[in-house]
């Protein structure tokens, strides 16, 4: 198979290239493969996140021919850093080596095995009625397949035609997004028993209707560039429960977050901005959720201090991420993956990141004497209070401190709640929030 057509159909190749998109574009320029002024383009294009950043390469090495795509390829396979980075490149087919002509098919052709002379058959296949001998099961030759059903595995090898299709269990979808023209769109990430893949599915029907965890019949699907796509002329209707092997389940999950190496703060504030990182350490410092606006649109934005041995970075989750965050406390150790690096020596959220907290801080029961209010809403307090004989700020949820200590909650509770104070009280905290209190005299 030519170059041009494995880039053309290979999926998976992009999908793993996506994990570290900076190191395959400098590659690409110190291979010559794109020239100075392409490699500065394709680095300036900042509203793209990293999928894009490949895609747009990728679309450029295609666009040079033949000869610059069997490059890029012998690239891949050959150079040692991108072995390191990308290891699951070894696992991708790629047939070698790449075809460079039709001259060696023409070649091929010709070395046809000659047939044996008559009289010389093996006796058993001269017999009248004899069985064809049975063909040993492949990967998409699996047991109850309709003649039209085609592996996700045999798929991504080889192609899919119209008049066939696959099955799959949806194991993550994407946000609606929307495109320059206006255009609504989706992700899929689908699995079967072979492999998972991405799928790109437009329109909002489609996204009110396939749900996440339930099985569905794909068909004629449309191949453009690197993407297999789910359009106006496809078919999608939801099926019996497809049986996914739990390695597959997380390689499916992968794709629609793909996780950006794991990265030290040290190497992190080295990094050129925009680099996308994974990083694990410790939460020394949190600040509430706040309203602010971008490019005239009000968004959540969350901030906290993030600790890794003598090194430490400012952290910001955005706005659907903000929830990601909202339980986490002083002490907890977290592991952010898919962050983005800014020139202002900060993390920023992007859509794919995930908070994984790696070890929460211990819940521990203490005395306390609340002190003062510092903020109050219906739905939590922010009190100053005596913890070891420290002044420290510690969160409650409202509802459990107008329970704890018997007063109505209402709008102007803070009036009533500060004729009270100072006020000891029992309680059980998490790093700075309270999760139980009582007052011991209610005891």
């Amino acid at each position: 198979m030519a170059a041009y057509a494995i880039l053309r159909r290979k999926t998976s190749i992009l999908e793993t290239l996506v994990a570290d998109y900076s190191l395959i574009l400098n590659k690409a320029e110190q291979n010559k493969l794109i020239t100075r002024r392409e490699y500065n383009n394709l680095k300036s294009i900042n509203k793209l996140d990293a999928e894009g950043h490949v895609v747009e390469l990728v679309d450029k090495i295609m666009n040079k021919g033949e000869e610059t795509c069997q490059a890029f390829l012998k690239l891949l396979q050959t150079d040692e850093d991108i072995q390191e980075t990308y290891p699951e490149l070894k696992n991708i087919f790629l047939p070698h080596p790449v075809q460079a002509s039709s001259v060696d098919n023409t070649k091929k052709k010709r070395r046809r095995k000659k047939e044996p002379e008559e009289g010389t058959r093996p006796a058993a296949d001269q017999l009248e009625g004899s069985r064809p001998v049975k063909k040993p099961k492949t990967r998409d030759s699996q047991d109850g397949k309709a003649p039209w059903e085609k592996s996700i595995f045999d798929l991504k090898s080889s192609g899919i035609l119209e008049t066939e299709a696959i099955v799959g269990k949806v194991v993550k979808k994407s946000e609606l997004l929307t495109s320059t023209i206006k255009t609504f769109y989706f992700y899929l990430c689908v699995a079967d028993e072979t492999a998972s893949i991405k799928l790109m599915v437009y329109g909002k029907d489609l996204h009110r209707r396939i749900q996440e965890g339930s099985s569905y019949t794909f068909r004629n699907l449309t191949r453009d560039g690197l993407y297999v796509k789910v359009n106006a002329s496809s078919s999608v209707s939801e099926t019996k429960a497809v049986k996914v092997p739990e390695e597959l389940e997380r390689e499916a999950e992968r794709l629609l977050c793909p996780e950006s190496p794991l990265t030290s703060i040290k190497d992190i504030k080295s990094s050129r901005p925009r680099t996308h990182v994974s990083v694990e350490g410790t939460v020394t410092q949190i600040y509430p959720v706040k309203k602010v606006k971008v490019k005239e649109k009000e968004t959540n934005q969350q901030s906290f201090k993030l600790k890794q041995e003598a090194e430490e970075i400012s952290v910001t989750m955005w706005d659907k991420a903000t929830k990601q965050s909202k339980d986490l406390s002083v002490g907890d150790v977290l592991l952010l993956n898919n962050m983005t690096y800014s020139e202002r020596v900060s993390l920023n959220s992007s859509k794919f990141t995930k908070l994984t907290k790696v070890q929460s801080i211990l819940i521990r029961k203490v005395a306390l004497k609340i002190r003062g209010i510092k903020k109050a809403t219906l739905k939590e307090t922010h009190l100053e209070v005596d913890v070891d004989t420290k002044l420290l700020t510690l969160v409650v949820a409202s509802r459990l401190l107008a329970k704890a200590l018997d007063f109505q909650l209402k709008k102007d509770f803070q009036k009533d709640l500060l004729e009270r104070i100072p006020l000891s009280v029992e309680a059980e905290i998490q790093g700075h929030r309270i999760i139980n209190m009582s007052d011991p005299e209610n005891i």
